[in-house]
């Protein structure tokens, strides 16, 4: 620990970037010597201050001795129009691909593994399409109460803390093609190609909701309410995925903690093995493929298996991959991970300009909503599975949740 603090520095900058950088500038020229240095920059600012902050940090403070790479905090944006704005911001001062937005919950493994799993196993690359696949439910679920309002006061609440990116980002990994190669910028590619194909949000598909943070909130002031559940059904208008709901549940305060990926297979046409030996119906399960990151990473495959002994009799069984049992490595911070990402140049799960464009597009209507004060925010009780009217939503698609049972 010793020997880390002695290579940390401390500058107050005060509120005059530009001189606050110059002087930035001077010591990190003190430090490097007359070496060739590369220089990082992570801006975890108010956004009110972002494009103040990256102005003079690009005027002022790159180095000309080696490459420069700023990374960025969510939210990236408070809407489509202010994304625009800071976008052609950064933009006018650094290329793309010097830009890394950050959401540390793209660090985790269960992201990293997704195209690991799809384009690596024949036994899944078949099936991942509208013909074998009934439905794909994306959940992230906290017990926490979290003042998200307070955090990101003009942010939209939980759509523009947690949407916006990561469940977007997760779901343009789970339907993007196969990439040319894994080229950051190849993979950048399909996704964006998958978030412009994405349904803009329409009011009948959309369930947004709101709880307490803790027992001292006030539900009754509706005027600075921001949205701490968004329950939605995403529709991707292309060949692959025509036809095949992908379910979004995401929210705070809810009864469990779970953070998890759910592909829904179609039942097995004509089974034959819908009665038992005496000709009693069995209730078969369908076949699933779960991606669990909270509160066990694992990989679990669903399926029907019979029963030893005599008979005919099935259960529904799980085949079980829980990386604690599996792996005795101590798991990768999601920061470290992505830290890593950025020091090696590898942009893949950082979001370019025109993903942070298509994701607010998608969720324009929504927005506009709660910007016209037209949105029903639905409450739910603290520790509760959510707003009641979401089960209608899922049960329009034939979906029960795990966590609702």
């Amino acid at each position: 620990m010793d020997a880390f603090l002695k290579r940390i520095f401390y500058l107050y900058g005060g509120y005059d970037n530009q001189e606050g950088m110059s002087k930035l500038n001077t010591l990190m020229e003190e430090v490097e010597g007359k070496f060739g240095a590369n220089r990082i920059f992570y801006l975890s600012v108010p956004q009110e201050a972002l494009i103040d902050v990256a102005s003079s940090l690009s005027e002022k403070a790159q180095t000309q001795r080696g490459w420069n790479r700023v990374i960025i905090e969510k939210p990236f944006g408070l809407g489509s129009f202010s994304s625009h704005q800071l976008t052609t911001s950064l933009l006018s001062n650094f290329e793309e691909k010097q830009l890394y937005r950050i959401d540390h919950l793209l660090g985790r493994n269960t992201i990293e593994n997704l195209a690991v799993l799809r384009f690596s196993n024949l036994v899944f690359m078949p099936l991942w399409n509208r013909s074998y696949i009934h439905n794909i439910q994306v959940t992230f679920s906290e017990e926490l109460g979290m003042q998200t309002s307070a955090r990101y006061p003009k942010g939209y609440g939980i759509l523009g803390d947690v949407v916006h990116s990561h469940i977007f980002q997760t779901v343009a990994l789970l339907a993007m093609e196969p990439p040319v190669t894994l080229d950051g910028e190849d993979v950048r590619h399909e996704k964006v190609k998958v978030l412009k194909s994405i349904r803009k949000l329409g009011s009948s598909d959309v369930i947004l909701g709101h709880s307490e943070a803790d027992s001292g909130s006030n539900f009754k002031d509706m005027e600075n309410l921001m949205p701490t559940y968004f329950g939605a059904v995403l529709h991707i208008d292309n060949a692959r995925w025509d036809g095949v709901p992908f379910l979004i549940k995401a929210g705070r305060g809810l009864k469990k903690n779970r953070v998890e990926i759910r592909i829904q297979f179609r039942r097995v046409p004509g089974n034959i093995y819908h009665k038992d030996g005496g000709g009693h119906m069995q209730d078969l399960v369908t076949n699933e493929l779960i991606l669990r990151d909270v509160p066990d990473e694992a990989i679990l495959i669903r399926i029907n298996n019979k029963i030893p002994g005599l008979g005919m009799n099935l259960e529904a069984s799980e085949l079980n991959l829980l990386y604690k049992d599996k792996y005795n490595v101590d798991v990768t911070d999601s920061y470290e991970q992505l830290l890593h990402d950025v020091i090696d140049g590898d942009n893949h799960l950082f979001m370019r300009s025109d993903e942070v464009e298509a994701a607010w597009n998608i969720l324009s209507p929504v927005l506009s909503e709660l910007d016209n004060n037209n949105a029903t925010l639905e409450h739910y009780e603290f520790g509760s599975k959510g707003p009641d009217k979401a089960g209608n939503l899922w049960a329009k698609h034939g979906v029960k949740w795990l966590d609702d049972l």
